[in-house]
């Protein structure tokens, strides 16, 4: 299983200028999470800050209880064996053949043999479907199946996190969806913990668990994909529909007069922009990808309806009740929620209690004579509200993994069930 990756108040700045600051998210294990935001938003400044190319002047990030902002270099070069990263042009060798292009981190992180190489060469170019063209040089090749060899090499190293630079850039919007099935088709197999900076749509809305978006040197929101899906802020709704109206414009931002004057033109029913955003849009959740036939079921599933049902009372009402309606009977009656009763303003997972008689029955007669009344037959009782145990899927009550991380070093979740849920910054 992938690994959890914690980021509390990290911030960066190129001398005067300031990237972002003050962003926190955890990245749960496994699970795929999407970061959205406008051209130079920093997007991928946060992933070369993750893998530790670039150093933040202030935060952290955790990595299996290391904080690689502090870590010696010796520990920073053991962390990033953890990581593949697809850049966003693949980044291959022109003079190599696609082979040894994804060869290159075995023979220079490795002792392995020739052989066990090329076994696991050929195993990861089946993956990703390049079985065959591995005597191809990247000119001689299309710009998808160069994606393709580039994520083949992230992978060599079996890494517990990969992060995806725009790995929809150049691609029309058929090899655009192959590719998410392919990401998809991965995370099932291998179960490692994904990010992938993108501004496709299409992408955002139906391949990851969890979508983030920053805009104005600030995370916006992360959390539950229901929650950005539905949300009214207009930053959120202007980028999912790419309309010209609304706070982001052609120099990032626009001076907040005018963004008033469009949005009230807007609800006014004056202002129509007939654009729309690359890889579709509109508003309400669409179904995720699954993985192709006889391939397992994603793992990272269950676990992440197990955490989100333990922190569904802190999202907002409208991505509530998206998540209870994409529950079938059986989960619903197994977190003990109801389609339509939000839980907004009880425990997690508990049902609104009903007020008076159930429907079809008259209120019980008034008592005479200080005599109680008789009890009549009992409306049939919902199902008890499954309680998860302290920690939720994550195990013991410290909040440790059952499992080990590499070196010894225990897997902690966050303590704070809300951080996995974060909305900060303007919009």
């Amino acid at each position: 299983m992938g690994v959890e990756v914690v980021v509390e108040d990290l911030s960066k700045s190129f001398g005067r200028q300031t990237i972002w600051q003050d962003v926190t998210l955890t990245l749960p294990p496994g699970e795929i999470s999407v970061l959205l935001g406008p051209s130079g938003t920093g997007k991928s400044v946060f992933l070369k800050s993750l893998v530790g190319l670039l150093k933040p002047e202030r935060g952290k990030i955790v990595i299996s209880g290391t904080d690689i902002c502090r870590c010696s270099e010796h520990t920073l070069y053991e962390v990033r064996r953890r990581f593949g990263v697809l850049f966003q042009d693949g980044a291959l060798f022109g003079s190599m053949d696609l082979y040894d292009n994804i060869a290159f981190p075995l023979r220079e992180h490795t002792k392995k043999s020739e052989a066990e190489i090329r076994r696991i060469v050929l195993e990861k170019m089946e993956m990703v479907g390049l079985l065959g063209a591995e005597k191809k040089l990247p000119g001689e090749i299309s710009g998808g199946m160069r994606k393709r060899a580039g994520l083949a090499r992230a992978l060599v190293l079996d890494p517990e996190i990969i992060l995806f630079d725009e790995p929809d850039s150049g691609l029309d919007p058929v090899r655009t969806a192959y590719l998410n099935q392919l990401i998809v088709d991965l995370n099932a197999q291998i179960d490692a913990t994904f990010l992938i900076v993108t501004h496709d749509i299409g992408t955002a809305r139906t391949v990851p668990d969890n979508i983030g978006m920053l805009f104005r040197r600030q995370l916006v929101m992360f959390g539950p994909r229901e929650v950005l899906l539905t949300s009214t802020e207009p930053v959120v709704e202007q980028f999912l529909n790419g309309r010209r109206q609304g706070p982001i414009g052609m120099s990032e931002e626009k001076d907040s007069a005018q963004v008033a004057a469009e949005l009230a033109e807007m609800q006014a029913g004056g202002l129509q922009d007939p654009g729309g955003p690359k890889g579709g849009g509109g508003t309400g959740i669409v179904p995720q990808i699954e993985p192709s036939p006889g391939l397992p079921e994603r793992k990272a599933v269950q676990r992440r309806k197990d955490r989100v049902m333990q922190i569904l009372h802190t999202l907002p009402p409208a991505a509530q009740d998206a998540i209870i309606a994409s529950l079938t009977e059986a989960e619903r009656a197994r977190y003990g929620v109801f389609a339509g009763a939000g839980v907004g303003r009880g425990q997690a997972g508990s049902p609104p209690r009903p007020q008076g008689p159930p429907p079809g029955r008259p209120p019980s007669p008034a008592p005479r004579g200080g005599q109680p009344p008789r009890p009549g037959p009992q409306p049939p009782q919902p199902p008890p509200v499954a309680q998860l145990p302290e920690g939720g899927e994550w195990g013991s009550r410290s909040g440790e993994l059952p499992g080990q991380g590499q070196g010894g070093q225990s897997q902690r979740r966050p303590q704070d069930p809300g951080q996995w849920f974060r909305r900060g910054g303007r919009s």
